[in-house]
């Protein structure tokens, strides 16, 4: 695998023949809008035929002839894939690539809000081989506790289970097209209500042909903190073997009274359901100043507080598939794919910047007098993410929201990764 960052100049025809790639290939992995046009700072994935990487954090004792043993490759290619590095002089935490016919395992979760039903299907047969879960997002409940469908989703459903994806049910606490703090509050202060949401999401998983449940109930408000402990406990016990998985809010530290943290007691939650994923994205939020999606010094901080927390194997961290466009001053956001993102630089020719910090892309422009600043995702973030679940042993990531495109970070998961299958 190689990352070629585009220099002012260059074409597609010079990246082709320096790699041996053919342009085809190029534009493909990488959602290009043609082979005609590209800008200064775009980060291309180009494909080989070299072994997978696994990157791994020096820890004391080791050396590079045991790691060769460990990953079942050679010393002479761990030393090829690290440049520069001495073999005698390794440091304790230094991060390293090695290239390995092992690939670590992964379990992904896919988020799909129904819409078109013929679009969602083409979407998942699409990636059906990434995937390990599917997370239908189409319920919500009612101010009693009751659960209801919002969208149709039964042929996505079925499709999920012939492709041996295991759809999960995921229900929220929506009024309207908005996170309700007052509806999740309500049912769950509430024991008959939240009896009621047990039994009647559990009814609609076993009816519906579900694998499982993913909970997204977000502002939940903190003096409800141990109610939404008991409601997944009871929820788990009616589940039995079927899959619990449970969103939550990033922090790095517990807040019990912050509004929009305070309510997620991780080791609470990790000790009850299957999977904990922690929202990693939107550190740059809808409406705030333009920020990165998601700085991975603060993605490793919300990771190593997590892990004091959860099982590592039952922790996801979330990747965003999405970017935000924000008009400075005013801060007015439009979200866009990743691929958006990349290919709207392309098209007015803005040059585009990475944050060796953030380790994440950004790029500036102006319309109708109004400057613009867009953060989004590339390959070389999604690397760095990749990077921290291999490194921390993490169970896997989720993907927000996969009808969105991102064709950089699904070549890049299948050439190093493993994704896990489950049958429930």
């Amino acid at each position: 695998m190689a990352v070629h960052i585009v220099a002012a100049g260059e074409n597609l025809w010079a990246i082709s023949t320096k790699y041996g790639v053919s342009i085809k290939t190029i534009v493909e992995l990488n959602g290009l809008p043609s082979a005609n046009k590209l800008t200064p700072g775009l980060a291309l994935y180009i494909p080989d035929t070299l072994p997978p990487l696994h990157f791994y954090r020096i820890k004391a004792g080791d050396h590079i002839w045991n790691l060769a043993q460990q990953f079942n490759t050679n010393p002479a290619a761990i030393l090829a894939a690290n440049p520069g590095i001495d073999p005698k002089r390794l440091m304790i935490g230094q991060t390293i690539n090695v290239p390995s016919p092992m690939k670590s395992d992964l379990a992904t979760l896919g988020f799909l809000v129904p819409s078109s039903e013929a679009a969602n299907l083409a979407t998942l047969n699409n990636l059906a081989k990434q995937l390990t879960y599917l997370s239908v997002v189409a319920y919500s409940f009612t101010e009693e506790g009751y659960a209801f469908n919002m969208f149709k989703d039964a042929a996505l459903v079925a499709r999920s289970n012939q492709l041996k994806v295991v759809p999960l049910m995921m229900i929220r606490n929506l009024a309207g097209e908005d996170f309700s703090a007052e509806l999740a509050g309500r049912v769950l202060e509430n024991p008959t209500y939240r009896a009621n949401l047990v039994a009647s999401i559990v009814n609609l998983t076993r009816q519906r042909g579900f694998g499982g449940v993913s909970i997204d109930f977000e502002f939940i408000p903190p003096a409800r903190r141990n109610d939404f402990i008991l409601f997944l406990i009871a929820l788990k016990k009616s589940l039995g073997d079927l899959i619990l998985q449970v969103n939550v809010h990033a922090k790095t530290a517990d807040i019990p009274t912050n509004r929009i943290i305070g309510a997620y007691d991780y080791a609470g939650i990790s000790n009850v359901v299957d999977l904990v994923a922690v929202m990693t994205m939107d550190y740059g939020y809808p409406g705030g100043p333009p920020e990165p999606i998601a700085p991975i010094t603060w993605v490793e901080q919300v990771i190593q507080y997590s892990l004091t927390q959860i099982n590592p194997r039952k922790l996801q961290i979330a990747l965003a598939l999405y970017g935000y466009d924000k008009v400075v001053g005013t801060n007015q956001t439009r979200a866009l794919s990743v691929n958006g993102a990349q290919n709207q630089a392309i098209s007015i020719g803005s040059s585009i910047e990475f944050d060796p910090s953030a380790k994440s892309p950004w790029y500036r422009y102006w319309s109708s007098g109004k400057e613009h600043v867009v953060w989004f995702e590339d390959i070389r973030s999604y690397i760095e993410k990749y990077k921290l679940m291999d490194i921390y042993q993490l169970a896997g990531t989720t993907f927000w929201q996969i009808s969105l495109p991102a064709p950089q970070n699904w070549a890049f998961l299948s050439k190093n990764f493993n994704v896990v299958k489950r049958m429930v």
